[in-house]
């Protein structure tokens, strides 16, 4: 029997960073993605981890050390006065408790510390710079560091304020850096895919990245159209006599300020009441009228975020739990094959429409020939879908007591079925290009 060799971790690092960095590519410039958010969190994990082990292997431009991608081209530059960092990740229990205790050595705290609970909207993050009380200029995330200028387009949101509304405690601060969500309500998506459905176009894939073309439209009133909404749940900078200490009082500023907050949003006591808020809404999520993918944790005391900092990309007083996967059962009734930019050719598998998490998917990645082989995935199967991250729904695998008869595996095409030339799958990797 073959013996399969281990692969040199300085090898296996340069894959995974090339994976990523494409997978970032694809996301944030292209917005295409082409792997789920859980395939993706496996990947930057594998590459922490094995950049922990071997220190000597993280290189300046390694995804660990970046926020995201790189800015869009189509608009001017958006610099951050201060960094849009992004968030590391838990999946269970047992990881909110390990950040929980984290924090508390950090800050030298014996006893609990409180946080507050924000269910995580699956839309496109932005900024929002107001003077004087007036918007001014907002821009996208990006890189964390610089995004795109989109002032324009986020003017045509009617949830973002043009001007902001006084306080009952006292003026509008002289200076307001905004952070937030912008997104797509589930009932404007499906009125926006019923309208392009009667023009004969074809559908929007999901609410997330509709949005987020959106709010890329070089023609405002083609944003505007898509009637996007959002939610306001941080600030970058501030100047205000009285500036907020927590999370809690800072949400409720910003309300008063005239911006929508996520009224679901909760001030806890302990680690312990996460938790339970956690798994509240894993289980009502289906109840909104918008994609959540998981619940934000920040330290409530904001003296105390500030003396926590971050760690390379991530900030040391906040956490993003996600949510598990969403998943059903459906038959596959053919693979059609796709071909990127750069020639590679995608199998995507035609499925017998099923609801997921309440939106009906007919289409799902299959990745490459290899994974197809390896998963022993076969037309004609009941195969198994998840939706994770409400991004791309993905083939996991057949229900093999399910299977009828002996259908043929599947062999991708010998000849590119764009254009007819002929294909190359090098043995041994899993991509074949036109």
């Amino acid at each position: 029997m073959a013996v399969k060799r281990a692969i040199a971790p300085e090898k296996r690092a340069q894959e995974l960073r090339a994976r990523i960095d494409e997978a970032n590519y694809r996301y944030h410039v292209l917005d295409d993605p082409q792997i789920s958010d859980q395939d993706y969190d496996a990947l930057l994990r594998e590459l922490l981890d094995l950049e922990l082990a071997h220190p000597e292997l993280q290189t300046p431009d390694s995804p660990t050390q970046r926020v995201g991608g790189t800015p869009a081209g189509g608009f001017p530059p958006y610099v951050h006065t201060r960094p849009m960092l992004s968030l590391g990740n838990a999946f269970d229990e047992a990881e909110l408790l390990a950040f929980d205790a984290r924090v508390r050595k950090l800050a030298a705290v014996d006893g609990d510390v409180a946080y507050t609970c924000e269910l995580k909207i699956d839309g496109l993050a932005v900024s929002l710079r107001y003077d004087q009380g007036k918007l001014t200029a907002g821009g996208t995330r990006g890189d964390g560091s610089t995004g795109e200028d989109v002032t324009t387009n986020l003017r045509t949101i009617k949830t973002i304020p043009l001007s902001l509304r006084a306080p009952g405690s006292g003026p509008v601060p002289r200076h307001i850096d905004v952070r937030g969500e912008v997104y797509l309500r589930k009932s404007d998506f499906e009125r926006l895919n019923a309208e392009r459905e009667a023009r004969g176009a074809a559908r929007f894939a999901n609410p997330r990245n509709t949005a987020a073309g959106g709010i890329r439209q070089l023609d405002p009133k083609m944003t505007a159209e898509r009637s996007m909404t959002f939610y306001a749940y941080a600030v970058g900078e501030i100047d205000t006599p009285r500036p907020p200490r927590t999370q809690a009082e800072l949400l409720a500023c910003l309300k008063s300020l005239g911006f929508r907050v996520n009224e679901h949003a909760r001030a806890v006591p302990s680690i312990r009441e996460v938790i339970r808020f956690v798994e509240e809404w894993e289980v009502k999520r289906d109840e909104l009228d918008y994609e959540i993918d998981g619940v934000v944790i920040k330290v409530d005391d904001l003296a105390l975020q500030a003396k926590l900092g971050s760690s390379g990309k991530d900030p040391r007083w906040a956490i993003a739990f996600k949510f598990r996967a969403r998943e059903a059962r459906t038959k596959l009734l053919d693979i059609v094959v796709s071909v990127g930019r750069t020639g590679v050719l995608n199998p995507n598998a035609v499925l017998e429409p099923v609801q997921i998490g309440g939106t009906t998917v007919s289409n799902a990645t299959l990745h490459n020939q290899d994974y197809i082989r390896a998963n022993d995935i076969r037309i004609g199967d009941v195969v198994t879908v998840i939706r994770a991250g409400d991004v791309i729904p993905r083939v996991v695998g057949p229900v093999l007591e399910l299977r009828k008869g002996n259908p043929p595996e599947y062999t991708l095409p010998t000849v590119c079925p764009v254009c007819g030339a002929d294909v190359d799958h090098p043995e041994g990797e899993p991509m074949a290009r036109c």
